[in-house]
């Protein structure tokens, strides 16, 4: 397990936004990525979670939505990684996971990737 502040973690998972293409960043609707400390105490090892309504899902009755949610937890990731280097490998990865199911990509798929 690495130690890492919060900020620094937070600064990680916006470096990984960034490395996101601007042709993918532009289709993202109405989603923020949020990070917390830990995971949901029914999966304390979970990296991240997309809640919401992907856009493939989407139908005309989606006006005024309150916005999906990415959220990337820290102490999860920070205990399976050894090192920053890990942590900035795996933090970008669970980004391009969650934001793939924003776009409606199941995990069998994101798997088959390498994103899973």
């Amino acid at each position: 397990m690495i130690e890492m502040s919060r900020d620094r973690f937070e600064e990680l998972v916006s470096e990984a936004l960034d490395q996101v293409p601007e042709e993918l960043t532009r289709l993202i609707d109405n989603c923020v990525v949020l990070v917390e400390d830990d995971a949901p105490a029914d999966d304390p090892e979970l990296l991240g979670l997309y809640d919401g309504i992907p856009i493939t899902e989407r139908d005309s009755s989606y006006v005024m939505a309150v916005p999906d949610r990415i959220t990337i937890f820290r102490n999860p990731t920070l205990a399976m990684c050894e090192s920053e280097a890990e942590v900035v490998e795996e933090v970008g990865i669970t980004v391009v996971h969650e934001i793939a199911h924003h776009f409606g990509i199941d995990d069998d798929r994101l798997h088959e990737l390498g994103y899973a």
